[in-house]
């Protein structure tokens, strides 16, 4: 693989962030620059940048340091034909520089179906790695992060699991479930699995030896629960053990699955959040009232017919002082949002409390943020970021331009295909 393809071309026009671009080759997306676009939402003020454009699948992207610079860098994955995987290397200004992860090449063992991922030190040599499913192979691989000097050259291939053995593997998390200081995978199956299941990071007990990523042993969560989709590693109970959090989109289920501490040996203990609202999707656990436990906020209504009992955002509080993941009580943010894909929280507004944003799948597929107005229990309000974005995906909120205040980029897939963000300026000034 090479990376010679991507040549600066220029950069986007003044005022706007230095977002590198390269010449388009067979099998890559297209950074040609386009103009940024000034977008009022409320009270806040964004700048809209294009990141690439002409994927063939844009269907997830994540965010971290990759090369421990102290910026921010944006991985994006792709799917067939293209099936790459691309690094974005960040400036700390909002300026990019393109990669790759993976160059595509058409070897038997690369993966094609890049979809979406998670990062975390697998090797546990200081650098972070990046896990991420195969949906067309039905299974998982993690890619080596080769350190600074090489961060743009072919990143080390290795699997937690063979092929067919995930089938339809669709999302993933990491966190050390077994407490043996290593990393271990967890992962949902979409339609063709319909389980949850955790891959065991194999060390040396013996010896006592963490793993390094060479080895993996499965271990079965649930079966026969039907499509599951998010699935995200927290502490719901306040026990100091990664639960995990996962949605079944047909079996209409949010569900905590309660880690005891030896996973490998003891059943994880299924607490029900919601089964009752319809075709749930991805959301993330956040403390949106303040009150010092995780709450659960989650969208609704992916490839669900029209219903007043999904097609909504909303979030779940965790009952107590603070809560122990036992009894939820479930607050609209949004009853109206078509086909709810993903919800994140943070505070874009500066305000000290959480707010809201989510992407909307679906041909008029768009991307919101929703103001908390300073009780979350009620009158939020929904502020329009892109209308008419087809098929909007993930989204992250990160500080990319280190400035003090939370951006948000996003991916869309077939329809938009492409990676743009949005650059948070603030607040609009009062004329």
């Amino acid at each position: 693989m090479k990376c010679l393809a991507f040549a600066v071309l220029g950069l986007v026009a003044a005022g706007a962030a230095a977002v590198l671009a390269f010449v388009q080759g067979p099998g890559e997306p297209s950074a040609e620059p386009e103009p940024p676009r000034s977008v009022i939402a409320g009270p806040l003020k964004f700048t809209e940048i294009r990141l690439l454009s002409k994927y063939t699948y844009s269907y997830a992207c994540s965010t971290v340091d990759l090369n421990g610079d102290g910026h921010l860098d944006i991985i994006s994955s792709d799917a067939e034909p293209n099936s790459n995987l691309y690094l974005l290397l960040g400036d700390g200004k909002g300026g990019f520089k393109h990669s790759f992860i993976q160059k595509y090449q058409k070897q038997e063992n690369q993966p094609i179906r890049l979809e979406r991922h998670a990062i975390g030190d697998i090797n546990r040599d200081g650098k972070p790695d990046v896990v991420i499913v195969d949906n067309l192979k039905w299974d998982i691989r993690w890619f080596e992060n080769p350190g600074k000097d090489a961060i743009t050259r072919p990143w080390k291939l290795h699997r937690v699991c063979a092929p067919k053995e995930l089938p339809g593997s669709y999302d993933v998390a990491v966190a050390d479930f077994d407490g043996d200081g290593d990393l271990d995978v967890a992962a949902s199956s979409w339609r063709f699995g319909n389980r949850f299941d955790w891959f065991e990071n194999v060390g040396s007990p013996d010896k006592g030896t963490p793993g390094n990523g060479s080895k993996w042993q499965r271990h079965l969560i649930e079966e026969k629960i039907g499509e599951t989709r998010a699935i995200v590693a927290a502490d719901i109970n306040k026990d100091g053990k990664p639960d995990l959090l996962g949605t079944s989109r047909t079996g209409n289920l949010v569900v905590w699955y309660e880690n005891t501490g030896k996973p490998g040996k003891d059943r994880w203990k299924k607490h029900v959040i919601d089964d009752k609202t319809l075709s749930p999707m991805h959301g993330h656990a956040v403390d949106m009232d303040g009150d010092g436990d995780l709450d659960v906020l989650m969208t609704y209504g992916i490839v669900t017919p029209d219903s007043a009992n999904s097609h909504m955002i909303c979030w779940y509080e965790n009952v107590g002082k603070p809560g122990k993941g036992t009894e939820w009580k479930k607050h609209v943010i949004v009853a109206k949002f078509p086909s709810g894909f993903e919800a994140v929280a943070g505070d874009l507004d500066g305000d000290g409390d959480i707010d809201v944003v989510a992407t909307g799948w679906g041909p008029k597929g768009r991307i919101v943020w929703v103001e908390n107005t300073g009780d979350p229990r009620k009158d939020w309000k929904l502020h329009a970021i892109k209308e008419n974005w087809p098929n909007a995906v993930t989204v992250i909120l990160a500080d990319f331009n280190r400035d003090g205040r939370l951006d948000i980029c996003a991916s869309a897939e077939r329809g938009a295909n492409e990676l743009r963000w949005w650059r948070n300026e603030g607040r609009v000034k009062a004329k």
